[in-house]
């Protein structure tokens, strides 16, 4: 077990060598040692060119171990290096995570953590640094499935129609353009930052009614589109005040710039009363009500799968749950022996 002491010296970190400033890695600027910082340079190329994780996930990934080895250099009092690494025990992580649990981290934050951990881990084994055995003695911490709420059909098309904002004080091209970006979570179940990512040559239109689409991971699926989500489209490009070039953004604000998911986040919320919604109305969850309402009337399983653009099916199973507690909650209101 690595001997702690209680801080670190200043002249420790500020000896920290820096990595070399190469435009194709991403710096770590952290107190550890140049064989550690290098390798964390590579391990972080290859997340981003082999294992294609988006940038929420990597940015994730770094802020965990970049709070793990600050947390070793504070309580060793020494630069952290690989060979510390892979000399880790069980009782060291487990100090780490009281120590994450003391600053607030619930049990899903702590259970990512340990998977960036474990990702690093096997990346030293990869590059011949020894097993560090202490990350597979430790198990994460139990998460609680939750089942997505899904809104009701009747909401998700008001929600997705730009006659629900009727005195807003928003121009007419403005909400015609947030009840496409809404027509898009619902009727094609695109995330979010997939609807407003779209380039205006992606735009669909009778002829093309379909889009290509590159999800997390740099996975692609082609995805239909019916016929309201393209004529919203349509109307928006009518009114939209700005000249949108072929490789620019679909979608603009106000200031001709591409939309922010904030945007309709918030139009989600202003509308979330008025329609009477609770706040697990949200546009993600648009995307759970495609998945949902399409299990419900009988949709294939793998190509809602493929619609989603889930990797694994069992990501994309939870839709059944969600439909047989539907089914169990109409048994339960209605069966005379449940009265």
């Amino acid at each position: 077990m690595i001997r702690y002491s209680k801080s670190i010296p200043v002249e420790v970190v500020q000896e920290a060598p820096l990595v070399d400033q190469n435009p194709d890695r991403v710096a770590w600027r952290l107190p550890a040692g140049r064989d550690l910082q290098l390798e964390l340079e590579s391990w972080t190329s290859h997340l981003t060119h082999e294992r294609r994780y988006s940038a929420h996930t990597l940015a994730a990934y770094r802020r965990d171990l970049a709070q793990f080895i600050e947390f070793l250099a504070r309580h060793t009092g020494n630069l952290p290096a690989v060979a510390t690494f892979t000399a880790l025990t069980p009782a060291d992580l487990r100090s780490f995570l009281a120590d994450r649990r003391n600053h607030g981290s619930q049990n899903r934050s702590l259970a990512r953590t340990l998977a960036s951990l474990r990702s690093f881990a096997r990346h030293l084994e990869r590059q011949g640094h020894g097993n560090a055995s202490a990350f597979g003695a430790i198990r994460s911490p139990k998460l609680k499935r939750t089942i997505p709420k899904p809104i009701s059909p009747r909401a998700a098309v008001a929600i997705a129609n730009p006659g629900t904002r009727v005195g807003d004080n928003r121009e007419e091209w403005v909400l015609t353009r947030d009840a496409a970006v809404i027509g898009l979570l619902y009727g094609c179940g695109l995330r979010i930052s997939e609807a407003v990512g779209l380039k205006r040559k992606q735009a669909p239109s009778r002829d093309t009614s379909e889009l290509t689409i590159v999800g997390k991971g740099g996975k692609v699926r082609q995805v239909p589109v019916i016929g309201p989500v393209i004529d919203a489209i349509q109307v928006y490009l009518e009114l939209c005040p700005f000249t949108l070039p072929a490789e620019g953004p679909l979608f603009v604000g106000v200031m001709g710039k591409q939309l922010s998911p904030r945007i309709i986040q918030l139009a989600i919320e202003r509308m979330r009363g008025s329609l009477r919604l609770d706040a697990s109305a949200t546009p993600h969850a648009l995307r759970h009500s495609f998945a949902t309402h399409l299990m419900v009337r009988g949709g294939d399983l793998r190509a809602i799968q493929e619609l989603l653009g889930h990797s694994s099916l069992s990501t994309t199973q939870i839709y059944t749950a969600v439909d047989s507690q539907r089914l169990l909650e109409a048994y339960r209101s209605a069966h005379p022996k449940e009265m």
